[in-house]
Order: C-alpha cells, then structure tokens, then sequence
C-alpha cells in the first residue's frame, strides 16, 4: 500500500463468469452532455452520468466557469449559461481528459477570454495542434505556454470577426476525431454557424455520430455531407429539460468477452444492463467482432448478453480475428484480449489513434501481451497477436490507462494469476470496475 493508494492487485485465477452486469454512464456521452447542458439555455438534469475522474475535471471546471451544478446521487442539474460563461478568466486543471480538454478549448477560444489549461504529464503529449490550427482560421487565440502542438494552452481574447460572419474551417480528421467534435460543439457559439471541412480521412466515426446525436437533443441540427463536410446552423443550444446517459459501451465490453471466453469451458452467459440494440454508442458494434470469433449474442433494447457459440465450445478456442477496427478503437483494445482465446493469429488493423490515447496504446499492449506469453508484432498501426499454447502468469503494468488495467484483468479468465499494477487507475472512467468483475468470477 501506499497510503491510501493500493500499488497492485491479483486478479484469479477465475474459473469461469455468470451474471449480471449494471453499467455506468458512457464516459463520452456524459462529458459531452455535461458541456451542452452548461451552455444551453434553461436547467437541465442529466441522469445516470458517469461518475468518475474525466468527468469530475469537467464538472469542476463547469464551476470554476460560473455555471451552477448540483449534484445528487448519479443525477445533475445545471442552470446553463445560455451560450456565455460568467467567468471570462480562468485556469483549468482538466487531468487527462481528451474528452474535456479539446471541447473546452474549442469553445472557450470561440466565446473568447483569459484561460490557461493545464492538465497531467501525459496530456501534455497528446497531440492538439490540429484543433488549434483550425481555430486560428476564424480569428481565435490559442497560444501554447510549452511545445508547440501541444497542450497546456492559453487562451486569449481573439478577433472573431470572420467566424461570426459565417466561414469554412478545416482540420485532419486522421488524429482524433475529438478535433472534428470540439469544433461542432463550439461553432454554434460564434452565433453564425459555419462549415466544418475534414482533411483525410474521418477515425472514430461512430464518436462524431454521439456528437451530433447529443447537439440534437439540444437543439442544434448540424449535417454532414459523406464524412467529409459539416455544416453547423446559426442556432442557440436549448436544455431538453431532462436527459439521461446510455450505459457506456466501452465498459460493457470487457464484461461481453468474459462471458464469451468463460462460455469456451462451460460459464457465463454474462449480460450487461444499460446498453442495447438502440445504442447510439459505436462501440455496441464490439459484438458484431465477438460474433465473427464464434461467440453468441443476444441483445434487448437496454442489455446484451454474451457467451461462446456452440462451435467455439466444441473446438475450445474462438476462430482468429482479422478485422479494421478503426470505427472501435476503445474496444478494439478487448479484442487484442479475446485474440488470446482464439487458435491462431488475428491481426487488428487501422488503430493508429491507438499511438495517442492516455498511453502509446499500440506499445503497451504489446510490451503487456508478450508478457502473457504472446508472440506480438507491431505497426504504425496495427497489432498482430498469436497466443501460446498455455498463458503465464504476469504482472502487468497500466501505464496510468484505465483500459490496460481493465482489458489485461481477463487474461485470469486464462487459469493464470494477473498482477494489475496500479489498478486505481480505473477511476478515469469505471471506479468500480474490479469489485464488479468480481461479483460475476467464481474461483
């Protein structure tokens, strides 16, 4: 222990998984929600959002901003600002949060103000110059206070004048699609619109999809032309009154691939609650990956359940994966897991965006799979996995990402021992995590 800190934890080994899973809000839906509801005009209460450390550096700066926020419980009310902070200077401590730090920059250099944001070490090397590029074509300023390209950045008073009379901008959508949803998210605020033009080609699709699902229920029609073309109104964000958050499909993968890998010995299923077939999420598309490995699925309007096919059963291994995953980066990490499972090699293509998430994801997972036994070859963007005849126990390090922690808890599914290294880790977006995996394990 250090302090009140646990340096490790052992997971397994698990005999096998059955249960019953509850999910917590979708870590993209509610920080997005969060943002639009504070800039929208009326009160609205936003329920079952996720509590965790992405969104409590959301919901402070929302404070430190003016705007009232109430919490109670897993529901929020907040009194919107109607499109205008009160607090026009400030500094902002937003951890490693890409889904507060690019919207929150976007919109504070569009409103226009005195703010400086700050966050951790490894924000500090996720790569922004794309979204500041872009926002330095209406007039903004957004100044780096270290690296150029990077964060922390200040942010001054600009001169807006072409943005507010309406113009085109463009930025790389081969980065982060956070980018693209920062700008959408700002750009009614110029009281204009404008067009959005994307550069290359548009990863994490299914995430832009969220954002204008969410600009919608506040009353904002953005459009899209292909992927490759927005066009965002002159129109005022408005609070729906009451919204709630969808269970957060990235969690609930890790809970469908253990039903499906314990299924191989003769557990699960396991089903999880809070996401569905209605999901606006891209990552319920996980199970289709699941589907194509030999697992079974069934799904309802607001659970899926999973556990293995009857030939995945009969055989004792899933069938290799060879897939473009680009549209789940997030889940596609699960997948890397599942490829343990499997009777051969399954290589996980065009998860590039992999490079510049809370760690090198690419690297770690590798450096974490050979651990295990794997043999693993790297590229710039792709993994390709081979697991051994019988996984090793391991200690595996986190690398202060919430989704190593989380993915490399099933290789115990394996009969090993998995030491997870900083497993608090998880509180970024599922502080309860481990106690729920334990309540579906039996030793």
């Amino acid at each position: 222990m250090a302090g009140n800190t646990v340096d490790f934890l052992d997971v397994g080994p698990i005999e096998r998984v059955t249960g019953v899973v509850r999910l917590p809000g979708s870590k993209s839906i509610s920080n997005r929600v969060l943002l639009l509801a504070a800039l929208a005009k009326g009160v609205t209460t936003v329920r079952d959002v996720l509590s965790s450390d992405d969104t409590a550096v959301m919901l402070d700066s929302l404070r430190k901003l003016g705007v009232t926020v109430e919490q109670s419980g897993n529901a929020v009310n907040i009194t919107g600002s109607a499109g205008r902070f009160p607090v026009t200077a400030a500094e902002l401590f937003l951890g490693n949060a890409g889904t507060a730090y690019r919207p929150l920059a976007a919109v504070l250099a569009i409103l226009g103000g005195d703010y400086r944001l700050l966050g951790v070490e490894r924000m500090y090397e996720r790569p922004i110059g794309d979204l500041v590029d872009a926002l330095s074509q209406c007039g903004s300023c957004v100044e780096y206070a270290g690296r150029k390209g990077y964060p922390p950045l200040t942010i001054r008073p600009g001169n807006l004048d072409a943005l507010r009379s309406g113009m085109s901008l463009s930025v790389r959508g081969d980065v982060s699609s956070q980018f693209l949803t920062a700008l959408l998210m700002a750009l009614p605020l110029s009281g204009s619109g404008g067009q959005i033009r994307v550069i290359g080609e548009l990863i994490s699709k299914p995430y832009v999809d969220i954002t204008l699902n969410m600009m919608r229920q506040f009353g904002v029609e953005a459009t899209r032309q292909d992927w490759s073309s927005f066009k965002v109104p002159s129109a005022s964000y408005v609070s729906p009154g009451e919204i709630f958050v969808e269970g957060d499909a990235s969690s609930a993968s890790y809970f469908l691939a253990a039903g499906a890998i314990s299924g191989l010995s003769g557990g699960g299923p396991v089903r999880v609650e809070g996401v569905g077939r209605g999901s606006i999420q891209g990552d319920v598309r996980f199970v289709e990956v699941l589907e194509q490995m030999g697992a079974q699925i069934t799904m309802g309007d607001n659970w899926i359940e999973a556990t293995a096919g009857v030939q995945a059963k009969q055989a004792g291994h899933f069938a290799p994966l060879v897939a473009d995953l680009n549209h789940i980066p997030d889940a596609a990490m699960t997948a890397a897991m599942v490829a343990l499972f499997a009777s051969g090699t399954s290589i996980l293509r065009n998860i590039g965006s992999w490079r510049v998430k809370e760690t090198d994801r690419i690297a770690a997972m590798s450096t974490e799979l050979r651990k295990l036994g794997a043999m693993v070859t790297e590229g710039s963007d792709y993994i390709e996995i081979s697991p051994p005849v019988q996984l090793r126990a391991a200690t595996i390090d986190t690398y202060d990402d919430h989704r190593m922690a989380m993915c490399f808890s099933l290789a115990a599914l394996g009969g090993v021992t998995i030491r997870i290294n900083d497993p608090g880790c998880v509180r970024k977006t599922f502080p309860g995590y481990f106690e729920a995996l334990a309540s579906i394990s039996r030793a």
